[in-house]
């Protein structure tokens, strides 16, 4: 599937501008759509039991605090926005159809950012969010939760800082699971514009050797040529070792399928997902 358009949330703090840059840059390559996306906390459920013991001077003092903070997280967002805009030569657009090559579009919202997003991501060819750091809120990571696991979309997940490259030599994680499979069918943009393609399987796992070339079987019918490479998991770190085979092939994008395991199983084994998450140091691109 191509990828025309593209959701970019965003919440005013510093992470915005490297996950812009990085959205911008696939935009540029893929001539596609940026909708840019800020939602506004409602101030009403900064009020918690309303009336509770609050006097109504209390209870005004505090929504309009929280429209402040509000307002002042949305000026910074639209701020970076601005900027990437005028730096990547992107024209602000209303709606469809847009202009021949890439174009960009600022969306303003109330409301809860997870629930947005997600209903907003369900029309996009992909998502592109920040990886979560620890400073970063809970409203945030409720939202790339929400984009992984309720819109069926890609979700392009950037680690701190603009990478330099994407997507000329791509990693794909294989355990020949459904959600692996899902990965690579909604990410072959990726795959067929990328330089070179290393398919990575684990040894000793679920994935029979011969899954690893049947991909490859499956890639060339798109054109794309692509060489597989085993590693082994050493004391079931494996989130830790294929972020270790990325680092090693050069890999400046990994394609992964997340949350293969049972939740029973994550919490016992610990989970790729999870560590990969926590941990990426390049984009990943992850699908459920």
């Amino acid at each position: 599937m191509p990828i025309k358009a593209i959701l970019v949330p965003v919440d005013g703090t510093q992470s915005a501008q490297p996950v812009l840059e990085t959205a911008f840059a696939v935009a540029r390559d893929l001539s596609a759509h940026v909708e840019v996306l800020h939602v506004r906390a409602d101030s009403r459920n900064a009020v918690p039991l309303l009336g509770e013991g609050m006097s109504g001077a209390m209870i005004e003092e505090m929504i309009d605090l929280a429209e402040s903070e509000a307002a002042t997280r949305a000026e910074k967002a639209r701020a970076v926005f601005d900027d990437v805009c005028k730096r990547f030569e992107f024209p602000v657009v209303d709606g469809p159809p847009g202009p021949d090559g890439p174009s960009a579009a600022w969306i303003d919202r109330t409301g809860r950012e997870d629930e947005v997003t997600a209903q907003r991501g369900r029309l996009s060819d992909l998502i592109v969010v920040g990886r979560p750091t620890e400073d970063t809120d809970v409203s945030s990571r409720m939202t790339l939760s929400a984009a992984i696991r309720e819109t069926g979309r890609p979700v392009l997940v950037v680690p701190p800082g603009a990478p330099q490259t994407l997507g000329k030599k791509v990693a794909i994680a294989w355990n020949g699971s459904a959600e692996a499979a899902r990965a690579v069918r909604l990410s072959v943009a990726f795959v067929e514009a990328a330089d070179e393609v290393i398919i990575l399987t684990a040894e000793g796992g679920h994935t029979r050797a011969v899954e690893a070339s049947e991909l490859a079987d499956y890639l060339a019918w798109h054109g794309v040529s692509a060489t597989a490479r085993a590693f082994e998991i050493a004391d079931g770190a494996g989130g830790e070792q294929l972020l270790r085979e990325c680092a090693e092939i050069g890999a400046d994008v990994l394609l992964l399928g997340a949350y293969t395991q049972s939740r029973v199983r994550q919490l016992i084994m610990g989970g790729i997902t999870r560590h990969v998450l926590a941990e990426a140091t390049l984009p990943v691109v992850m699908a459920r």
